[in-house]
């Protein structure tokens, strides 16, 4: 089994593993994404749709991620003039994250995710929802 070994500076220079083969999976759920030399998952270059993946420990921590930082993406964020752009860019969003995570959240609940979980503000929630088999019942 392939490893990807990063750094973790968040635990006093420590080696953590990731399983290469949950890297990929990710990125096979945002095509054309890549990961850079600061150890960044970017789902979306142009419009920098980014988390910090050197940090992870887990898929758990990779799951969170993708909630707390990609939910704006999903339901939010205008960074196109035109509406139909911006629509897209939201639906690419969605479609990677409910292809990651293997759930069917529609834009409704991209604004309950964001709003209860975006920016990581509440992680152990987003453990409880991850674990709870993503229960919407659980942040409403």
């Amino acid at each position: 089994m392939t490893k990807w070994k990063v750094k973790n500076k968040y635990e006093n220079g420590g080696i953590k593993m990731i399983e290469w083969k949950k890297v990929k999976k990710l990125m096979d759920c945002f095509p054309e994404s890549v990961i850079n030399h600061n150890g960044e998952f970017i789902a979306m270059t142009k419009e920098n749709e980014y988390f910090i993946l050197e940090n992870c420990e887990n898929e758990c921590d990779v799951k969170c991620k993708v909630l707390a930082w990609f939910s704006r993406g999903a339901h939010k964020t205008v960074y196109y003039k035109s509406k139909k752009k911006n629509n897209e860019y939201h639906q690419f969003m969605l479609e990677g994250i409910n292809k990651y995570i293997g759930t069917n959240f529609d834009f409704e609940d991209m604004g309950i995710i964001y709003t209860k979980l975006g920016n990581d503000v509440n992680r152990p929630l987003c453990e409880k929802f991850i674990d709870s088999g993503y229960d919407m019942n659980i942040i409403i």
